[in-house]
């Protein structure tokens, strides 16, 4: 394949096809420009696939490898285990999807490389659904928010289950080093690449990462609503070393309320159509709320 621009170097290349204000391709450039060129990378089936590896042509400056929606962290064991094979150190392996992939479909291998203690960073781009497809709920959609698969009808509340916490289930596996962080905080995200790749075994970063059309987001507020997660307590952002939580980005001392966050996106419009859908936005009030408290914000 050749790259868009092969005269840039840029480790992920301006050319593709994500939308503009995409959170998706923001964190995916980040990251593999914090990463560097000695770098490889396996991706999972999704939307970073589709529109960055168009054929014959790819926004990737580094070796990168796309297989099955659920393989990424199976492929990312094969080449550590060819790396080490061959006696080539100094390779960094990185395995990487988004929430369906991880949270979902590719669960049960991600907890087979976890469970081995491979040295292997596995990114997840958190976009709360399986956009790709369109828009059907994941296990990381958050209570109330509608997809395409939540309940419809006018008295439907969205969906009524909620978000998976995939970080904790990362911690529970004894990981060395988990890290949550959002496009919000394009600095905060480049220094939880670079801390993890300097830890040796497993390790987890998810970053929050708006789509625009499956939100139902106006495009320049993408950075907006990064921050907007972090600060209304909606999206813890912290930092854990070998089980324990080390460091937890705090959010302003008069924090906005859920309503500001949610009143930006389509997918929680419903919930303000009607003066009975206040209970359910006292619901998520208090998800972010239990969230400050839980992680001692």
């Amino acid at each position: 394949m050749k790259q868009v621009n092969p005269k840039t170097k840029e480790l992920f290349s301006p050319g593709h096809t994500a939308c503009a204000g995409c959170g998706l391709v923001i964190g995916a450039r980040l990251v593999a420009e914090t990463a560097g060129e000695n770098t490889i990378i396996t991706n999972a089936t999704g939307c970073l696939e589709v529109t960055t590896t168009k054929y014959p042509m790819t926004s990737w400056g580094v070796p990168w490898i796309h297989s099955l929606f659920e393989n990424a962290s199976a492929v990312a064991s094969g080449v550590k285990a060819a790396l080490n094979h061959e006696n080539k150190s100094g390779i960094q392996v990185i395995a990487q999807g988004g929430d369906g992939s991880t949270y979902d479909i590719g669960f049960g291998l991600i907890s087979g490389m976890w469970e081995r203690g491979e040295d292997i960073l596995y990114v997840c781009y958190d976009n709360e659904a399986y956009m790709n497809t369109g828009v059907q709920a994941s296990g990381a959609t958050p209570y109330g928010a509608h997809t395409t698969t939540t309940p419809k009808g006018s008295e439907s509340i969205g969906s009524t289950f909620r978000k998976k916490n995939m970080p904790e289930i990362a911690l529970a596996h004894g990981l060395n080093y988990v890290a949550t962080s959002s496009v919000g905080y394009p600095l905060d995200v480049q220094n939880k690449i670079k801390k993890a790749l300097t830890i040796k075994g497993p390790k987890y970063v998810q970053i929050l990462v708006p789509c625009v059309p499956g939100w139902g987001v106006n495009s320049k507020n993408t950075i907006k609503l990064g921050k907007l997660a972090h600060q209304t307590g909606i999206w813890p952002v912290f930092e854990a070393e070998n089980g324990k939580v080390t460091k937890v980005m705090q959010p302003p001392k008069n924090r906005p309320k859920v309503e500001e966050y949610l009143k930006l996106q389509k997918r929680f419009a419903h919930l303000f159509k009607k003066p009975s859908r206040k209970k359910e936005i006292k619901k998520i009030q208090e998800i972010a709320d239990n969230n400050i408290e839980k992680y001692k914000i």
